[in-house]
Protein backbone atom coordinates (compact mmCIF):
# COMPACT_ATOMS: atom_id res chain seq x y z
CA UNK A 1 0.00 0.00 0.00
CA UNK A 2 1.20 3.56 -0.76
CA UNK A 3 2.43 5.49 2.28
CA UNK A 4 0.70 8.63 1.03
CA UNK A 5 -3.01 8.45 0.31
CA UNK A 6 -2.51 10.49 -2.88
CA UNK A 7 0.16 8.14 -4.27
CA UNK A 8 -0.86 5.53 -6.80
CA UNK A 9 0.45 2.66 -8.88
CA UNK A 10 0.85 3.20 -12.60
CA UNK A 11 0.24 0.79 -15.44
CA UNK A 12 3.94 -0.16 -15.27
CA UNK A 13 3.48 -1.36 -11.70
CA UNK A 14 5.58 1.44 -10.22
CA UNK A 15 4.51 3.71 -7.39
CA UNK A 16 3.87 7.32 -8.44
CA UNK A 17 3.66 10.52 -6.38
CA UNK A 18 0.11 11.78 -6.20
CA UNK A 19 1.38 15.37 -6.05
CA UNK A 20 3.79 15.60 -8.98
CA UNK A 21 2.84 12.42 -10.86
CA UNK A 22 6.44 11.25 -11.19
CA UNK A 23 7.75 7.80 -10.14
CA UNK A 24 8.75 7.02 -6.58
CA UNK A 25 10.11 3.65 -7.69
CA UNK A 26 12.31 2.34 -10.52
CA UNK A 27 13.08 -1.14 -11.86
CA UNK A 28 16.52 -2.63 -11.27
CA UNK A 29 18.48 -2.76 -14.56
CA UNK A 30 18.61 -5.89 -16.70
CA UNK A 31 15.74 -7.52 -14.84
CA UNK A 32 17.82 -7.86 -11.70
CA UNK A 33 15.99 -9.12 -8.60
CA UNK A 34 17.36 -8.45 -5.10
CA UNK A 35 15.84 -10.01 -2.00
CA UNK A 36 12.77 -10.93 -4.00
CA UNK A 37 12.26 -7.40 -5.35
CA UNK A 38 12.75 -6.11 -8.89
CA UNK A 39 12.41 -2.40 -8.04
CA UNK A 40 13.85 0.19 -5.66
CA UNK A 41 12.79 3.59 -4.25
CA UNK A 42 13.67 6.81 -6.13
CA UNK A 43 12.95 10.49 -5.51
CA UNK A 44 9.92 11.94 -7.17
CA UNK A 45 10.31 15.43 -8.65
CA UNK A 46 8.60 17.32 -5.83
CA UNK A 47 10.57 15.49 -3.13
CA UNK A 48 13.82 16.20 -5.00
CA UNK A 49 12.90 19.89 -5.39
CA UNK A 50 12.14 20.18 -1.66
CA UNK A 51 15.39 18.44 -0.71
CA UNK A 52 17.39 20.72 -3.01
CA UNK A 53 15.60 23.78 -1.57
CA UNK A 54 16.48 22.74 1.97
CA UNK A 55 20.08 22.00 0.98
CA UNK A 56 20.34 25.40 -0.71
CA UNK A 57 18.98 27.09 2.43
CA UNK A 58 21.52 25.29 4.63
CA UNK A 59 24.32 26.10 2.17
CA UNK A 60 23.36 29.77 2.06
CA UNK A 61 23.24 29.96 5.86
CA UNK A 62 26.68 28.34 6.12
CA UNK A 63 27.96 30.85 3.57
CA UNK A 64 26.49 33.81 5.48
CA UNK A 65 27.93 32.52 8.76
CA UNK A 66 31.38 32.12 7.18
CA UNK A 67 31.29 35.60 5.62
CA UNK A 68 30.25 37.07 8.98
CA UNK A 69 33.20 35.35 10.71
CA UNK A 70 35.60 36.46 7.97
CA UNK A 71 34.52 40.08 8.36
CA UNK A 72 34.72 39.95 12.16
CA UNK A 73 38.24 38.55 11.91
CA UNK A 74 39.30 40.54 8.84
CA UNK A 75 38.48 44.13 9.75
CA UNK A 76 40.17 46.08 12.52
CA UNK A 77 37.10 48.38 12.67
CA UNK A 78 33.50 47.20 12.21
CA UNK A 79 32.62 50.35 10.22
CA UNK A 80 34.71 48.90 7.38
CA UNK A 81 32.00 46.31 6.81
CA UNK A 82 29.94 49.13 5.26
CA UNK A 83 32.61 49.96 2.68
CA UNK A 84 31.04 48.02 -0.17
CA UNK A 85 30.41 48.46 -3.87
CA UNK A 86 26.70 48.60 -3.06
CA UNK A 87 27.33 51.69 -0.90
CA UNK A 88 29.46 53.47 -3.51
CA UNK A 89 28.21 56.99 -4.22
CA UNK A 90 29.67 57.00 -7.74
CA UNK A 91 32.02 59.91 -7.09
CA UNK A 92 35.30 58.03 -7.30
CA UNK A 93 36.44 57.25 -10.86
CA UNK A 94 38.98 54.81 -9.40
CA UNK A 95 36.18 52.48 -8.30
CA UNK A 96 36.52 50.70 -11.64
CA UNK A 97 40.02 49.59 -10.61
CA UNK A 98 38.60 48.06 -7.44
CA UNK A 99 35.92 46.22 -9.43
CA UNK A 100 38.50 44.87 -11.87
CA UNK A 101 40.80 43.75 -9.06
CA UNK A 102 38.01 41.63 -7.59
CA UNK A 103 37.02 40.29 -11.02
CA UNK A 104 40.63 39.30 -11.74
CA UNK A 105 41.32 38.00 -8.23
CA UNK A 106 42.48 34.52 -9.23
CA UNK A 107 45.04 36.02 -11.62
CA UNK A 108 46.30 38.79 -9.33
CA UNK A 109 46.61 36.28 -6.50
CA UNK A 110 48.58 33.84 -8.63
CA UNK A 111 50.85 36.59 -9.97
CA UNK A 112 51.15 38.36 -6.59
CA UNK A 113 49.89 41.72 -7.86
CA UNK A 114 49.00 44.34 -5.27
CA UNK A 115 47.80 47.95 -5.32
CA UNK A 116 49.25 51.16 -3.90
CA UNK A 117 46.35 53.60 -3.53
CA UNK A 118 47.89 57.03 -2.98
CA UNK A 119 46.51 60.55 -2.71
CA UNK A 120 45.31 63.22 -0.32
CA UNK A 121 43.19 62.87 2.80
CA UNK A 122 39.54 62.02 2.23
CA UNK A 123 39.80 60.99 -1.43
CA UNK A 124 38.25 57.57 -0.86
CA UNK A 125 41.35 55.34 -0.81
CA UNK A 126 40.30 53.41 2.27
CA UNK A 127 36.78 53.01 0.90
CA UNK A 128 38.14 51.51 -2.33
CA UNK A 129 40.28 49.06 -0.38
CA UNK A 130 37.33 48.19 1.84
CA UNK A 131 35.16 47.50 -1.22
CA UNK A 132 37.75 45.01 -2.44
CA UNK A 133 38.01 43.39 0.99
CA UNK A 134 34.24 43.04 1.44
CA UNK A 135 33.69 41.70 -2.08
CA UNK A 136 36.38 39.06 -1.69
CA UNK A 137 35.19 38.02 1.77
CA UNK A 138 31.71 37.61 0.31
CA UNK A 139 33.37 35.14 -2.08
CA UNK A 140 34.74 33.37 1.05
CA UNK A 141 38.30 34.69 0.54
CA UNK A 142 39.93 35.57 3.89
CA UNK A 143 41.21 39.17 3.91
CA UNK A 144 42.82 41.22 6.68
CA UNK A 145 42.46 45.02 6.58
CA UNK A 146 44.35 46.88 9.28
CA UNK A 147 47.08 49.50 9.73
CA UNK A 148 50.66 49.45 10.93
CA UNK A 149 49.81 51.23 14.19
CA UNK A 150 47.57 48.29 15.16
CA UNK A 151 50.13 45.77 13.93
CA UNK A 152 52.86 47.38 16.02
CA UNK A 153 50.56 47.24 19.06
CA UNK A 154 49.97 43.54 18.38
CA UNK A 155 53.72 42.97 18.12
CA UNK A 156 54.37 44.78 21.37
CA UNK A 157 51.58 42.93 23.17
CA UNK A 158 52.29 39.48 21.80
CA UNK A 159 53.38 36.87 24.33
CA UNK A 160 54.24 34.36 21.63
CA UNK A 161 56.65 36.61 19.75
CA UNK A 162 56.89 38.58 16.54
CA UNK A 163 56.97 35.55 14.27
CA UNK A 164 53.47 34.42 15.16
CA UNK A 165 52.00 37.87 14.45
CA UNK A 166 53.83 38.04 11.10
CA UNK A 167 52.91 34.47 10.20
CA UNK A 168 49.23 35.13 10.92
CA UNK A 169 49.25 38.17 8.62
CA UNK A 170 50.94 36.15 5.89
CA UNK A 171 48.30 33.43 6.08
CA UNK A 172 45.64 35.77 4.67
CA UNK A 173 45.38 35.50 0.87
CA UNK A 174 45.11 39.31 0.79
CA UNK A 175 46.51 41.79 3.31
CA UNK A 176 45.42 45.45 3.22
CA UNK A 177 47.45 48.06 5.11
CA UNK A 178 45.43 51.25 5.53
CA UNK A 179 46.89 54.73 6.14
CA UNK A 180 50.48 53.67 5.53
CA UNK A 181 52.97 56.37 6.54
CA UNK A 182 50.90 57.67 9.47
CA UNK A 183 52.72 55.59 12.08
CA UNK A 184 55.68 56.79 14.15
CA UNK A 185 58.92 56.47 12.21
CA UNK A 186 61.12 55.13 14.98
CA UNK A 187 63.93 52.77 14.08
CA UNK A 188 62.07 49.89 15.74
CA UNK A 189 58.81 50.70 13.96
CA UNK A 190 60.47 50.99 10.55
CA UNK A 191 62.25 47.67 11.07
CA UNK A 192 58.97 45.95 11.94
CA UNK A 193 57.18 47.54 9.00
CA UNK A 194 59.88 46.31 6.65
CA UNK A 195 59.68 42.82 8.15
CA UNK A 196 55.92 42.70 7.56
CA UNK A 197 56.18 43.93 3.96
CA UNK A 198 59.16 41.69 3.20
CA UNK A 199 57.51 38.63 4.76
CA UNK A 200 54.45 39.30 2.65
CA UNK A 201 56.67 39.56 -0.42
CA UNK A 202 58.41 36.27 0.33
CA UNK A 203 55.09 34.53 0.96
CA UNK A 204 54.10 35.51 -2.61
CA UNK A 205 50.73 36.83 -1.55
CA UNK A 206 49.38 40.22 -2.69
CA UNK A 207 49.32 43.37 -0.61
CA UNK A 208 47.16 46.48 -0.94
CA UNK A 209 48.35 49.70 0.69
CA UNK A 210 46.58 53.05 1.06
CA UNK A 211 48.66 56.13 1.84
CA UNK A 212 48.46 59.93 2.00
CA UNK A 213 52.05 60.07 0.75
CA UNK A 214 52.60 61.30 -2.80
CA UNK A 215 54.10 58.99 -5.38
CA UNK A 216 57.10 61.32 -5.54
CA UNK A 217 57.66 60.92 -1.78
CA UNK A 218 57.49 57.16 -2.16
CA UNK A 219 59.89 57.12 -5.09
CA UNK A 220 62.31 59.50 -3.41
CA UNK A 221 62.41 58.50 0.30
CA UNK A 222 64.18 60.55 2.94
CA UNK A 223 66.52 57.81 4.17
CA UNK A 224 67.68 54.24 3.68
CA UNK A 225 65.22 52.80 6.21
CA UNK A 226 62.26 54.21 4.29
CA UNK A 227 63.88 53.45 0.94
CA UNK A 228 63.94 49.70 1.41
CA UNK A 229 60.29 49.70 2.55
CA UNK A 230 59.13 51.83 -0.37
CA UNK A 231 61.22 49.88 -2.90
CA UNK A 232 59.59 46.65 -1.74
CA UNK A 233 56.12 48.21 -1.95
CA UNK A 234 56.70 49.48 -5.49
CA UNK A 235 57.96 46.04 -6.44
CA UNK A 236 54.74 44.43 -5.15
CA UNK A 237 52.08 47.05 -5.82
CA UNK A 238 50.79 48.96 -8.84
CA UNK A 239 50.39 52.67 -7.94
CA UNK A 240 46.92 54.14 -8.50
CA UNK A 241 46.40 57.85 -8.06
CA UNK A 242 43.43 58.88 -5.91
CA UNK A 243 44.08 62.62 -6.23
CA UNK A 244 40.91 64.66 -6.40
CA UNK A 245 38.32 66.52 -4.38
CA UNK A 246 38.18 65.42 -0.77
CA UNK A 247 35.00 63.36 -0.49
CA UNK A 248 34.98 63.95 3.26
CA UNK A 249 35.09 67.70 2.78
CA UNK A 250 32.43 67.50 0.09
CA UNK A 251 30.17 65.41 2.33
CA UNK A 252 30.70 67.82 5.22
CA UNK A 253 29.76 70.74 2.96
CA UNK A 254 26.59 68.95 1.84
CA UNK A 255 25.63 68.34 5.47
CA UNK A 256 26.22 72.00 6.27
CA UNK A 257 24.05 73.12 3.35
CA UNK A 258 21.34 70.68 4.40
CA UNK A 259 21.43 71.96 7.99
CA UNK A 260 21.14 75.55 6.74
CA UNK A 261 18.15 74.50 4.69
CA UNK A 262 16.49 72.82 7.67
CA UNK A 263 17.00 75.55 10.24
CA UNK A 264 16.56 78.45 7.85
Amino acid sequence: MPENAMDYYGADGLLYCGKCQTPKEALFPKGLVLMGKNKHPVECDCHKAERERQEATVKEQKHLDLVRRLKEDGFSDSVMQNWTFANDNGRSPQIRHAHRYVEQWQTVRTENLGLLLWGGVGTGKSFLAGCIANALMEQEVPVRMTNFARILNELNGSFSGRNEVVDKLCRFPLLIIDDFGMERGTEYALEQIYNIVDSRYRSRKPLIVTTNLTLDEIRHPQDTAHARIYDRLLEMCVPISCIGVSLRRETAQEKLERLKELIG
